[in-house]
C-alpha cells in the first residue's frame, strides 16, 4: 500500500511516499479501515519532529484521524462491520491506505456526512465540545471568546459555543479571517491585528468581560484573556499556536476567581472512551440539525501530504486541511 513515512525525527521534509507499504492486519479488539480521507492537525507536525507528548517511534505514518471503510475485524470485534463508513482516531498512520485503530476508537458515520468532512471532524470537535462542555461548563447566555476563531479548533469552537447558546467573540488576524468566524456564528468579531482584545471585548460585554476563553493560541493572547476576563471567569487552555507557553500569576487568579484548566482531548480514549461515544453523538446530531457546518478549505492527494503540513505549520489555513486518499 501507500503511506506516508516518518523513518527519522525531523523536519517535514524527511517525510517520504513509500509504494510498498506492508499491509496492517488488526490484532485483537482493533478494526482496520480503507482509508480515504485524513485530516491534518498541528500535533502531526509536531511528532514528525518527535516533540509530541505521545510521540511514536520511527517508522510511523503522520495522521491522528481518518473516514473510510471497514476493511477487517480482530478477533473479539463485533462492531463495526466490514464496508460500513466510519471515522476513527488513532495514534498514528493516518496518512495510509489501509489504517488500523481500536474497535472503541471508531463511528460510524451519519449517511449525510461525506468522508473529507469526516476526516476533519473528529479532533477540532471533540476538542471544542469537550472544553465548552466537559471543562468549561459554558452556560446558555454566557459570553464566550474563542482565539483562533478562523482555524480548526477555534471554527469548531464558535459553532459548540453557540449550539449551548452562548454569545460567541470571536478573533482572529485580518478581516478574511474574521468574516470566516462571523459565517459561521460569532457574534462579535475583534482582528487582533488591529484591534486591542481586551479593549474590544470589555465593550462588546459593557465591562463584564467574558465568562469562559477558548485558547488554542497562548503568548500574548493569553495575556490578554485574563485582562477582559470576568469574574468567576474560566479559561480553557488547548495549545500553544504563538510557540509561547503562557504563564499565569497565581494573584491575578485569586483577584477575580479565575480558573485556568487545560484540555488534553485526546486523553479521554484510554480514561472516559463511553463519554467520549456520547459527545459523538451529541456532535452527529447537532451536524444533522444544521447547527455544525465543518469548514473544509482544502484538500490534497496523499503524494502532496508534506506540503499539506508545511501549509498547516505555516498558518496558511482556514478551518480544516485533509489528505484526499482515495476517491469515497
Amino acid at each position: 500500500m501507500r503511506r506516508i513515512a516518518c523513518r527519522e525525527h525531523g523536519a517535514l521534509d524527511t517525510l517520504t511516499l513509500e509504494t510498498d507499504a506492508p499491509v496492517p492486519e488488526p490484532g485483537p479488539g482493533a478494526v482496520a479501515i480503507e482509508v480515504a480521507a485524513a485530516g491534518l492537525n498541528y500535533a502531526d507536525t509536531l511528532m514528525v519532529a518527535g516533540s509530541y507528548q505521545a510521540t511514536p517511534e520511527p517508522p510511523f505514518a503522520p495522521g491522528l484521524e481518518v473516514a473510510g471503510t471497514v476493511r477487517a475485524r480482530g478477533p473479539g470485534v463485533d462492531s463495526p462491520t466490514p464496508g460500513q463508513r466510519v471515522l476513527a482516531i488513532l495514534d498514528s498512520g493516518g496518512f495510509a491506505e489501509v489504517a488500523v485503530a481500536r474497535a472503541a476508537d471508531v463511528f460510524a458515520l451519519p449517511e449525510a456526512m461525506d468522508m473529507a468532512t469526516a476526516a476533519g471532524c473528529p479532533i477540532t470537535y471533540g476538542t471544542a465540545h469537550g472544553a465548552l462542555v466537559w471543562r468549561a461548563q459554558l452556560k446558555r447566555g454566557e459570553t464566550l471568546l474563542v482565539h483562533g476563531a478562523a482555524g480548526g479548533a477555534g471554527l469548531a469552537a464558535v459553532e459548540v459555543g453557540k449550539a449551548l447558546g452562548a454569545r460567541v467573540i470571536a478573533t482572529a488576524g485580518g478581516p478574511e479571517k474574521t468574516a470566516i468566524a462571523a459565517a459561521h456564528g460569532a457574534d462579535h468579531t475583534i482582528d487582533h491585528k488591529a484591534q486591542d482584545i481586551r479593549a474590544a471585548v470589555k465593550q462588546v460585554t459593557d465591562g463584564h468581560g467574558a465568562d469562559v476563553v477558548f485558547d488554542p493560541v497562548g503568548g500574548e493572547v493569553f495575556d490578554a484573556s485574563m485582562r477582559c476576563i470576568a469574574w468567576c471567569g474560566r479559561i480553557v487552555v488547548i495549545g500553544f499556536a504563538s510557540g509561547t507557553v503562557p504563564r499565569p500569576k497565581a494573584n491575578h487568579l485569586l483577584v477575580k476567581n479565575v480558573s485556568v484548566m487545560g484540555l488534553y482531548w485526546g486523553s479521554y480514549r484510554a480514561r472516559a472512551p463511553e463519554l467520549m461515544r456520547r459527545q459523538f453523538e451529541d456532535l452527529f446530531a447537532w451536524y444533522g440539525s444544521g447547527r455544525l457546518h465543518p469548514r473544509i478549505s482544502r484538500t490534497y492527494p496523499l503524494q502532496d501530504a508534506v506540503q499539506a503540513l508545511s501549509d498547516l505549520k505555516g498558518r496558511k489555513a482556514t478551518g480544516k486541511l485533509v489528505v484526499q486518499v482515495r476517491d469515497g
